[in-house]
């Protein structure tokens, strides 16, 4: 990335910490920015919170995708920024109204040191905690001051009455004119007016609060919700990752109102009960979430059915994730198809759903009664792990959701020449609008990816495609790669090492997890692979095409 003068400037400003006292008051607002952006760069947390907490704007986004070469802000830099907007609260310089941290985390224990989700999430509610204690001891010590200043008024009324019960009338009239320049320099008619002054702001505050509920439309929840957002200072828009370790602590962060709120645009779950989840979900604001993501929890097909119509009241909802959730769906269980009907009734209310991804439900022949209760067709669909029958795969290539397909993952689900018919069918329907597939895992052989390469060749819109640890030979990886060299939108190719790669003792037909387990061969000069496929890469003039076997680096949106 080619840095600008303004940012190479900026760098060196915030280079020396000492100085800034300096130049902060003479700063733009428009250089705030880039100011904030080389703080995070060179890892200058001190500039952070400074820069924050007078931050001259309405809102502030530090989440979201980073452009090639920009630096993620570590750990001490978003804990800086997040101290600083506490105590931007009470600074008048300050005018943050929205802080917008979506997509923001890192991956737990990743490399570097960068703040993991689950972390975020909990400096996040500690954050909010903090700031409602701060706005609790400050409206007591606002309410001190009134009792006081209600107490010396209450006195001095005292005081008046007794010295009108001495004197008469006349006296009384004389001394107060007499005394009214004294009187009016006194305290007690100031006191008086902020008293009154006191009440007023609460009876604003009501009236303010009344009007609000009366002129906006919507359910009861979100009238509710617009009108608690009178007192918030600033709206915390994040990405939240709660798991049994931090559900209290987000429990108390979304319970209760205070001058910071947070706002979930995708939520994940992990190891929770479905009560706690159902708990969560009715604590979150309705509108902003987009997405939810279910992992690790023994929900089974009863506990989804249970939690679809909580999900169905968030308008905005396009993305259902579950992950090793347990909807293990079998006809012998007494009540299992009544759970099925109620899951599928359940799904067609979220009337927004454009990404839905199942992974080892085991939920094999199923796939009909889960998808056609859609109202709308999917645009990305991953199913790994789900044992689909040729029965699956063939309601889905003739599904209202196949030509709206831009993602599918079908990895680790057994493909042969029963399913053959069906695939071909799915991609030629989905060929104009797919852009990334997966097929890893699925036990393609030389002889069924020779049939099925006709079919993808014949995916123009295709950007990445995956076909990891399926078994092919050398011969039948060229062919794969003379395909791919013909696509011209085709960007990235997650190919297998060819089985002449591997040890020997391999199956003739080794499965994905032998494939995966089974050591390469050291005496075979894997390098040699690599240097046939670039070279037929530079034959067909192609270097934008990245091709590459490491599966656990394989990132398909490296190339958007």
């Amino acid at each position: 990335m080619v840095l600008s003068l303004v940012n190479l400037c900026a760098r060196e400003v915030v280079s020396d910490h000492s100085s800034s006292p300096s130049w902060l008051r003479w700063v733009p607002r428009e250089l705030y920015r880039a100011l904030l952006e080389a703080a995070f760069a060179s890892c200058r947390p001190l500039a952070v919170g400074e820069l924050v907490q007078r931050w001259p704007e309405r809102a502030l986004r530090v989440g979201g995708r980073r452009e090639r070469g920009q630096t993620v802000p570590n750990r001490l830099s978003i804990q800086a920024l997040l101290l600083a907007v506490v105590r931007g609260l009470t600074d008048h310089r300050c005018a943050l109204q929205v802080l917008d941290l979506s997509g923001l985390q890192g991956e737990e224990g990743g490399l570097g040191d960068s703040m993991g989700g689950w972390s975020l999430t909990v400096a996040l509610c500690t954050m909010v905690v903090q700031a409602r204690a701060g706005a609790q001891r400050a409206q007591r010590k606002e309410a001190d001051r009134e009792r006081k200043r209600f107490s010396a008024l209450e006195r001095e009324r005292d005081l008046k009455r007794e010295r009108g019960q001495r004197q008469g009338p006349k006296e009384l009239r004389d001394d107060e004119t007499g005394h009214n320049r004294d009187r009016t320099a006194s305290s007690g008619p100031a006191s008086e007016e902020e008293l009154i002054k006191g009440v007023r702001r609460r009876m604003e505050m009501e009236r303010k609060r009344g009007m609000v509920a009366a002129g906006l439309g919507g359910s009861k929840r979100e009238v509710e919700e617009k009108v608690v957002d009178i007192d918030v200072m600033v709206h915390i828009r994040a990405d939240l990752f709660v798991n049994a370790r931090s559900w209290e602590r987000a429990r108390v962060a979304l319970s209760s109102p205070g001058p910071l709120k947070l706002q979930c645009r995708y939520l994940r779950v992990e190891e929770i009960s479905v009560s706690s989840i159902r708990t969560l979900l009715d604590l979150l604001p309705r509108r902003g979430l987009l997405g939810v993501d279910f992992r690790y929890s023994s929900l089974g097909v009863s506990g989804l059915a249970e939690l679809l119509p909580l999900l169905s009241t968030f308008p905005s909802l396009n993305s259902l994730r579950l992950h090793y959730c347990n909807l293990d769906f079998r006809r012998d269980h007494l009540g299992q198809e009544d759970a099925l009907r109620d899951l599928s009734q359940g799904l067609a209310h979220l009337q927004e759903l454009r990404q839905l991804s199942l992974t080892a439900l085991r939920l094999s022949g199923q796939l009909r009664v889960l998808l056609s209760s859609l109202p709308q067709p999917l645009e990305i669909l991953e199913l790994p792990y789900l044992s689909l029958s040729p029965a699956d795969l063939a309601y889905l290539s003739c599904s209202h959701h196949a030509s709206t397909l831009q993602q599918l993952d079908l990895s680790e689900n057994c493909l042969d020449a029963s399913t053959l018919t069906s695939i071909r069918r799915l991609l030629s329907q989905a060929s104009s609008s797919l852009q990334h597939l997966s097929l890893s895992g699925c036990g393609l052989t030389d002889g069924l990816l020779g049939l099925l390469l006709p079919s993808l060749g014949g995916c123009w819109a295709l950007k990445s495609l995956a076909l990891a640890l399926n078994p092919l030979s050398m011969a039948g990886l060229m062919d794969l790669v003379r395909m791919a060299v013909r696509m011209p939108s085709l960007r990235q190719l997650l190919y297998p090492n060819p089985l002449e790669d591997y040890q020997p003792g391999l199956p003739d037909l080794p499965s994905s997890a032998q494939l995966l387990d089974w050591p390469l061969d050291e005496a075979t000069d894997i390098n040699m692979t690599s240097s046939q496929l670039n070279r037929l890469l530079i034959e067909s003039k192609r270097p934008d095409l990245f091709l590459t076997c490491d599966l656990l680096n394989y990132d398909k949106d490296l190339m958007d």
